[in-house]
């Protein structure tokens, strides 16, 4: 039977117990307000019908008695030696049985005829539970009879000193400190560890002398009621710093919990908020500060530009050599995303798209080549057509025979003429040739390109072919 208080030395005559009367050899016990209870005779000793708080307990006495080690009391009747008994006669005593009895944590005394009782060991400790130290007396013989009589339950990461099999000795210190479960975050990364340290300015420091960097402990949220938890106190030792929406405030007291701390800086978060607990080693007022983050997180839309594209048309009615022309201009397209965007402290963490669709389509660009071949230029066939580009304008009849004149003479509508001397080029005999560009990049070899030139020229100079053809009569160059 566990947490022995007394042992019990049988001899001669009744044993008393409290209420109860048994008589050795007899299997009789009679007792007040209970009837007589037979019980057969074992033939390892006799038994007997115990008292205790809670319950009678039948003990059979398996084990002879033999003097206990250390217990040698000069006043303490022996086996060998007489012992004072009911009405001060000397008995010789018969061999004796000694009778474990379990007393649910009283001593009692046990008043005998022919018998005596002695107290068990007991030492008194300091037992220090997670910081909280109380006085107890003990009868148990190791430390793990200790904590169960006191009923505290050891799980494995729990760390206990002395250990669980050690014995319990007179003054010691017996310390439990109970594993706690923290998360703790290394940059980007988190994971969970075990910690018996009393707070989070220990937790931390033995956690960053180990790996040699700079940690945070996560504070979580309770499934019941929302609140802001760490397993630990902050600090036992020193006051701590609130960090919220740029300010910064001390809580005198820092051996609170994470949620007090916030509540006595008059910080309050959300659902969404992060919550860490750091340390600054450099520090010393307040070495642990608790940081709040702001997070919102919101559903937000973007554009983007859809590139256009381009597409080639081939004309059969435009002519090879008049090059590409852009019949229908390109247009970028739009597309819209809508995206969940996660933002800390005012700053964009991240950004998710939820969907993403063109919500303007873009048109391609239309590129009209021409795909006739020109039939080689002649003069005569420059000639017709400068005269059906001047009748476009307007100058038929005597301005056309003026221009055809006048042309004639310059050029005899040639438009790959060039004059060695002075430079000039081409049908209209520009100087220089050049300047026929503004009409066209294909001016040295385009008769067209000429023409539209040699017209704007005159009417530009002269007003009319017949304008310009005079001025040539009459000095020899327009």
């Amino acid at each position: 039977m566990k947490d022995v208080c007394a042992r019990l030395v049988l001899h001669n005559g009744p044993v008393t117990v409290g209420d109860a009367a048994w008589f050795p050899g007899t299997g009789r016990n009679r007792a007040a307000g209970r009837p007589e209870r037979r019980r057969r005779q074992h033939r390892t000793g006799p038994r007997a019908w115990v008292r205790t708080c809670d319950d009678w307990i039948l003990v059979n006495t398996f084990f002879r008695s033999a003097p206990v080690p250390g217990d040698a009391h000069p006043d303490r009747p022996t086996l060998d030696d007489p012992a004072p008994v009911s009405g001060g006669a000397a008995v010789r005593r018969r061999p004796r049985w000694a009778v474990p009895v379990a007393i649910a944590g009283a001593f009692v005394t046990v008043v005998t005829t022919g018998a005596f009782v002695y107290a068990g060991s007991r030492a008194t400790v300091a037992l220090d539970v997670d910081g909280v130290t109380t006085t107890v007396t003990t009868g148990a013989d190791d430390v793990a009879g200790l904590l169960e009589a006191q009923g505290i339950e050891v799980g494995d990461r729990d760390l206990v000193a002395p250990d669980l099999s050690a014995p319990v000795e007179e003054g010691e210190d017996v310390v439990v400190r109970t594993a706690r479960e923290v998360t703790v975050q290394d940059g980007d990364d988190t994971r969970d560890v075990w910690t018996t340290e009393l707070d989070a300015d220990r937790t931390l420091a033995a956690l960053e002398a180990r790996e040699d960097t700079s940690l945070a402990l996560v504070a979580s949220r309770s499934q019941a009621d929302g609140r802001v938890e760490l397993p630990v106190v902050l600090d036992e030792s020193a006051p701590v710093e609130v960090v919220a929406d740029g300010d910064a405030t001390v809580v005198d007291d820092g051996a609170v919990d994470v949620d007090e701390a916030l509540a006595d800086a008059d910080v309050a978060v959300d659902d969404d908020d992060r919550v860490t607990v750091e340390r600054d080693e450099k520090d010393a007022a307040t070495p642990v500060e608790v940081v709040v983050q702001r997070v919102e997180t919101s559903t937000e839309t973007s554009t983007a530009p859809v590139a256009h594209g381009t597409t080639t048309v081939k004309d059969a009615d435009r002519y090879t050599d008049e090059g590409s022309v852009v019949t229908t201009a390109g247009k970028d397209g739009v597309k819209t995303t809508t995206s969940e965007v996660t933002r800390v402290d005012g700053k964009v963490e991240s950004s998710t798209p939820v969907s993403s669709e063109v919500t303007t389509a873009p048109v391609d660009e239309v590129v009209t080549v021409g795909t006739k071949a020109r039939p080689a230029a002649t003069p005569a066939s420059n000639e017709a057509l400068g005269r059906q580009m001047a009748a476009s304008r307007g100058w038929g009849g005597s301005q056309a025979q003026c221009l055809d004149s006048l042309w004639t003479r310059e050029s005899g509508w040639d438009h790959r003429a060039a004059n060695p001397s002075s430079g000039a080029y081409g049908i209209p005999q520009a100087l220089p040739g050049s300047k026929m560009g503004a009409a066209g990049g294909d001016w040295q070899t385009n008769p067209e390109t000429q023409i539209a030139w040699g017209l704007d020229y005159i009417a530009s100079v002269y007003g009319t072919p017949c304008g310009a053809w005079g001025h040539s009569q009459s000095v020899g160059w327009y």
